[in-house]
């Protein structure tokens, strides 16, 4: 997330729904909380980038790394990790199961698009993940989040051209913390 990136989703860790997912009570209403529990509506999959799950490199070593978020991971569905390394499948409590793909993005989709049964899948990022789905033009639609927030070093998001990728901005509301913006492609 690149330094001091856990600031820009400081409007999440406020809403409901993060601190329901959390085991915590309370949380924020409003813009923030109506976006946040968007984002896990008709979801059947994810696909996440091998930095998503965590910050190991090279092979898997001992595997005890199990993700960021303990024993019970947020996503309650299965969970498909782009990896250049093998490693058998995760399962977690809470219905999500973590499964290794090393054979690109193609095929992560095809396995996500399957356990997903007709659901959505939802493309968790780091950017590179993103970006490499957003060239394959697989991508319908995308809620991004501008968040006043200073960053130091990490990856470059908008280095695509998103009109020549078929999007376009379809809704952006302002909250007291970010603005939400939904970029959809041209059909």
């Amino acid at each position: 997330m690149g330094v001091g990136g856990l600031a820009m989703h400081q409007w999440a860790f406020e809403t409901k729904t993060f601190r329901q997912m959390h085991g915590k009570e309370g949380g924020g209403t409003g813009v923030d909380e109506e976006f946040a529990a968007r984002s896990f509506e008709n979801v059947g999959a994810w696909i996440l980038g091998r930095n998503m799950f965590g910050p190991l490199r090279g092979s898997w070593g001992d595997e005890s790394w199990k993700g960021w978020w303990g024993d019970t991971p947020p996503y309650h569905v299965p969970v498909f990790v782009l990896t250049h390394y093998e490693r058998p499948p995760l399962e977690m409590n809470g219905g999500t199961t973590f499964y290794f793909v090393k054979d690109g993005i193609e095929d992560a989709a095809k396995q996500a698009a399957a356990a997903a049964g007709g659901k959505d899948v939802r493309v968790g990022g780091g950017v590179s993940t993103i970006q490499q789905y957003l060239r394959a033009g697989v991508i319908d639609e995308m809620h991004l989040v501008v968040s006043p927030v200073m960053l130091g070093a990490g990856e470059k998001f908008w280095n695509l051209d998103m009109v020549k990728l078929g999007f376009r901005v379809t809704q952006h509301v302002m909250s007291e913390r970010v603005m939400h913006l939904v970029m959809e492609k041209k059909r």
